[in-house]
């Protein structure tokens, strides 16, 4: 059962936060909570000690202090930034994390630099009433960074501790 939930939440929680960016620019709040108190609720029920929780958590505090900084200047969404913060928690410290904030930096800036190349091209015109691309055809809005966040995320999650947990639960 635990194992169902470790396999299931995350991935539903960046799925979600990056289907919701993409057809609205906005991540609800709920999803960052999600994450965050699932996280609470199953590692501990994994064995991880309590020490490692903090640890966890403090990667999420330390990426929330950079994203807050990156918000207040209009570098980045507050949905985005909650959710970078909120997905850290679950990455913790270490490689998992490392490989998170770098997958998503450079599918951030292919995601960035596709947006832009469409919205200057002549299939812009066409297809800014489609539900699914017209915020990607709209010049006045920002860029839905949770597409990046969320493909991100579920790319570097088989690396974190929980999944590996899981995984040999599984295998045994």
């Amino acid at each position: 059962m635990l194992e169902a939930l470790i396999f299931v939440i995350f991935p539903f929680c960046m799925l979600f936060a990056a289907i919701s960016d993409m057809l609205s620019m906005t991540i609800a709040n709920r999803v960052s909570a999600l994450l965050v108190v699932s996280f609470l609720l199953i590692a501990p029920l994994t064995g991880m000690d309590w020490a490692t929780v903090g640890w966890h958590f403090a990667a999420g505090g330390a990426v929330l202090a950079v994203t807050f900084v990156l918000f207040a200047v209009g570098g980045m969404g507050g949905g985005d930034a909650k959710l970078l913060a909120a997905t850290s928690v679950w990455m913790g410290l270490g490689p998992a994390l490392a490989g998170y904030l770098v997958t998503s930096t450079l599918l951030g800036g292919v995601l960035t630099l596709a947006i832009l190349s469409y919205r200057k091209s002549a299939i812009a015109v066409f297809t800014r009433d489609n539900m699914f691309l017209r915020h990607f055809a709209d010049e006045t809005t920002g860029v839905p960074y949770g597409i990046a966040l969320g493909v991100g995320g579920l790319l570097t999650y088989p690396q974190t501790d929980l999944v590996v947990w899981a995984l040999s639960r599984l295998s045994a």
